[in-house]
């Protein structure tokens, strides 16, 4: 597979490129899906191509093709040069890349059990009985829950000499109720929403202990039907680690992606409330808030050995004692930004130009648990598990709705809420930010859908967090 990388770089080169770099990609993946204890879906596929990055002056180009052969390989090179080219009519400083040393290596992320190995019938057998054991419980209506696998081969070579290959199998799924009502319904899920992923191999499912969850989440979807409502309130909030995860992905991931900042990146989502010349220096939290984005993490969705740059993984403090110190970025925005690449640039796939993504995002762990916190929170809210979000293209205001609340009073944890929503403005919530549990509790969640990019590319993210506690934070909004 080398081979035909090189074919592909070489053909770039001929056609007048001053870089290029190419990938062989090869991914499998297998999917299924069951509700009320019937499969309704199942999907394998594999697909393979080879993608080639071409620079010339002032622009990339990129062109992809499923034909793995030397006369393919070499005319997807020359076309990604033209390309350039033709991008570099417009006029723009020419791009500079950031240095990065030569690798040949070779990296596997590693796993105790192959997924694909295990039997379609152990897979279906499994979802069927937790859906069953969910819908034993009087009042829901339906139950789901599903498996995803993937296992991803990579060839990169880059005209510079980097040739590396690496190996990396994912695995995760999840399962949810639904209760009906007669005006609204209510969901459950475990272990977040949409199910949680890691990378490894089937061993992470059966840590989950998924049939030991089933018929609590039922329980719990048909106990919110007659839950009070989310009081309207300005309170103390206390979240739990998967519904931080996405506050963290939300509200601090997507605002330190160096394209978004430099404007490179706008019209998915939006761009960024930050601001380069304020890096160093701004606050974007309490003291307590330290976020680094570490794709070095063992088990962690966002890792990996090197990115689709060639650029080894490492961990690069983002925020520090709540100061805005570090970005997300790739060889060509830290050479805008005067800053060492952080390796965070990656591809969905084989035909998709690589981009700067989310590795492993997380909130470091504090001393206090989340026992502790309620314990000596008099008047709060705890809030379980994302419904829904939204924040705006700037990434500053944001609105979230969670599954599942239990109101706090005098320290101890009292009756369920439903339809808990809470709102807030990112630097003055993540000011708020005035306890953290500790690494016991710290969970590293993955994230497997997050979008980006036109044409829209899925990326794998994670966030590791721990239960945090928020003080004055507006909640029960619900307009």
């Amino acid at each position: 597979m080398f081979d035909y990388a090189d074919d592909a770089v070489q053909g770039a080169l001929d056609a007048g490129a001053t870089y290029a770099d190419a990938r062989v990609v090869v991914r499998r993946t297998e999917a299924l899906n069951c509700l009320n204890e019937m499969i309704e879906g199942f999907n394998y596929s594999e697909e393979g191509g080879v993608g080639v990055r071409a620079l010339i002056g002032s622009s990339w180009g990129f062109f992809a093709t499923q034909d793995i052969t030397t006369a393919a390989a070499r005319a997807a090179g020359r076309r990604a040069a033209d390309i350039a080219r033709a991008s570099a009519l417009v006029a723009g400083p020419a791009i500079e890349m950031a240095d990065v040393p030569v690798a040949q290596t070779h990296w596997e992320s590693g796993h105790l059990e192959d997924p694909f190995a295990v039997s379609l019938g152990e897979k279906a057998d499994m979802l069927v009985a937790l859906t069953a054991a969910t819908k034993s419980v009087t009042g829901v209506a339906l139950a789901r829950a599903n498996l995803t696998f993937w296992d991803t081969e990579k060839w990169f070579v880059s005209s510079q000499g980097s040739r590396i290959s690496q190996h990396i199998v994912e695995s995760g799924g999840g399962m949810g109720a639904t209760a009906v009502g007669d005006d609204e319904s209510q969901v459950r899920s475990y272990p977040q929403s949409f199910g949680q992923f890691n990378v490894g191999g089937y061993e992470i499912v059966r840590a989950f202990d998924l049939p030991g969850h089933a018929t609590r989440i039922g329980e719990e979807a048909v106990a919110l039907l007659h839950a009070p409502a989310c009081p309207a309130a300005t309170t103390d909030l206390i979240l739990e680690s998967s519904q931080l995860a996405l506050q963290i992905h939300e509200s601090v991931g997507h605002a330190i992606e160096l394209d978004r900042i430099l404007g490179w990146e706008a019209a998915y989502a939006g761009t960024s409330f930050l601001e380069l010349p304020q890096l160093g220096t701004m606050r974007y939290g309490s003291e307590l808030m330290n976020i680094t984005a570490d794709a070095t993490l063992p088990g962690a969705l966002g890792s990996f050995g090197y990115d689709d740059e060639g650029t080894p993984a490492q961990r690069v403090d983002i925020v520090r004692d709540g100061t805005w110190v570090g970005v997300l970025s790739g060889r060509d925005s830290a050479a805008v930004a005067g800053l060492p690449p952080g390796g965070m640039v990656r591809a969905d796939g084989y035909a998709r130009l690589p981009m700067v993504r989310m590795t492993n995002v997380g909130l470091l762990p504090g001393d206090s648990s989340l026992e502790q916190m309620i314990a000596d929170t008099n008047d709060g809210i705890y809030m379980s598990t994302n419904r829904s979000w939204s924040i705006d293209d700037k990434r500053l205001n944001f609105q979230f709705g969670c599954e599942i609340a239990w109101e706090i009073k005098n320290g101890a944890r009292t009756r369920m809420l439903r339809n808990p929503t809470y709102t807030g403005i990112t630097p003055q919530f993540w000011g708020s930010l005035d306890r953290i549990a500790g690494e016991e509790e710290w969970v590293f969640w993955g994230t497997p859908n997050c979008g980006k990019g036109q044409p829209n590319q899925t990326g794998h993210t994670g966030h590791p967090a721990a239960p945090a506690r928020f003080r004055n934070v507006r909640v029960g909004v619900t307009g």
